[in-house]
């Protein structure tokens, strides 16, 4: 299908095929993810099996995109009838999403154990050859805009398995873990910082994958045509600077006093920069990351009365979040500490988040500070 407009011919994947050729013949054959990821291979031979896992991932995307394109026509809109280790009511896609993601990577070789928004535990995949990895992930992060056509997204990561860690059974009994076993499910416990790559895929308009390994951020936009992820968006940096809020105001009565200072500071102009912030907030945490990420300004879901540690998942969400946010030059945070430092002890463990333009985080701590009490002075008395 074509159109013609302001006299340029256009086609469903944007340029029209003639306009793709010349541009390839004159030497701008654009840089596809699974190249991109060859010439790090190249550049790194270590990386080969992370090379493998991406390549996984990047398939997973594309199908999870085509059935959020297509999940009103297929029925795929609406709730599964069950609840997921969290007590939230999952959406079919959900289910679908977190299916599609554990096959695509348990039968890459690569990976010892999996981890997601989905499930109780994480997961032993026993079809490892040679594990040296461990991946966590929230297969549709959204999922409750789906049935209003708003963009959703999946979040993973990928951590480094320690080299003790092997895959082993007792042959008797499938089912039970060995102590090398359970050394696995631990290792998923890890912090952000030890992160070795995190992404985010994010299905609206387009679908742009953006993605990081520790030496800056790249984003690649799903070219329906030939269903490959080009590469849009190179080196992407965040403004130190934004004049964007993005949080969930509702919740505003219930949270502590410093972010309700910081928001009111915001919206009147009172805060370092004597400007008024605007507030756009999309509800799915990968949509308003990524606008976040291209303008500045900042992000956040804050503790509050109801959750008291805070809503986002550390492992699987804030930590793959704050990686990319830091790796392209802005800063992530509870309000006190860095979000990448946080050790966790729990699969689902809960945590405040604030991800943004650097300046911007800064500012936002700086109202928490007041509220850490120093400890008293001892006494001492001469004699």
């Amino acid at each position: 299908m074509r159109w013609v407009v302001a006299g340029v011919v256009l086609c469903a994947a944007g340029l029209a095929p003639e306009t793709r050729r010349a541009s390839v013949a004159r030497g701008h054959a654009p840089t596809t993810l699974s190249r991109f990821m060859l010439e790090r291979t190249r550049d790194d031979p270590e990386s080969r099996d992370l090379e493998a896992l991406i390549a996984s991932v990047q398939m997973a995307c594309k199908t999870i995109s085509a059935l959020v394109l297509r999940a009103g026509l297929e029925e795929l809109t609406g709730l599964q009838g069950e609840t997921n280790v969290q007590g939230e009511e999952q959406k079919k896609l959900d289910v679908i999403a977190n299916q599609v993601l554990k096959d695509a990577l348990r039968y890459t070789g690569r990976l010892g154990v999996v981890a997601s928004e989905e499930e109780a535990l994480p997961l032993l995949v026993d079809e490892a050859l040679d594990s040296r990895y461990v991946a966590v992930f929230d297969p549709l992060d959204g999922s409750s805009n789906i049935d209003a056509s708003i963009a959703t997204g999946t979040i993973f990561g990928i951590f480094r398995q320690t080299e003790e860690c092997r895959l082993n059974y007792r042959s008797d009994e499938k089912d039970v873990l060995d102590a090398n076993a359970t050394k696995c499910l631990l290792n998923t416990l890890q912090p952000g910082d030890s992160l070795v790559a995190a992404g985010y895929c994010m299905y609206s308009s387009s679908t742009i994958l953006v993605l990081t390994f520790g030496d800056g951020v790249h984003g690649f936009t799903l070219d329906s045509a030939v269903n490959e992820f080009v590469l849009t968006h190179p080196r992407m940096r965040i403004p130190d600077r934004g004049k964007i809020y993005s949080c969930n105001e509702a919740n505003e009565p219930l949270w502590d006093a410093p972010v309700r200072d910081y928001v009111r500071d915001l919206k009147l102009g009172r805060g370092q920069t004597a400007t008024r912030y605007s507030s756009r907030y999309v509800g799915s945490m990968v949509a308003d990351v990524h606008r976040t990420l291209l303008h500045g300004g900042l992000w956040f879901y804050p503790a509050d009365t109801t959750h008291p540690s805070g809503k986002i998942r550390l492992l699987y969400e804030a930590a793959p979040m704050s990686f990319i946010v830091e790796q392209a030059g802005g800063r992530s945070s509870t309000g006190t500490r860095s979000i990448l430092s946080i050790h966790p002890t729990t699969v689902h463990q809960r945590v405040a988040v604030f991800l943004g333009s650097k300046d911007d985080v800064a500012e936002l701590e700086s109202y928490f500070l007041p509220t850490i009490v120093a400890p008293p002075p001892t006494t001492s008395f001469a004699r």
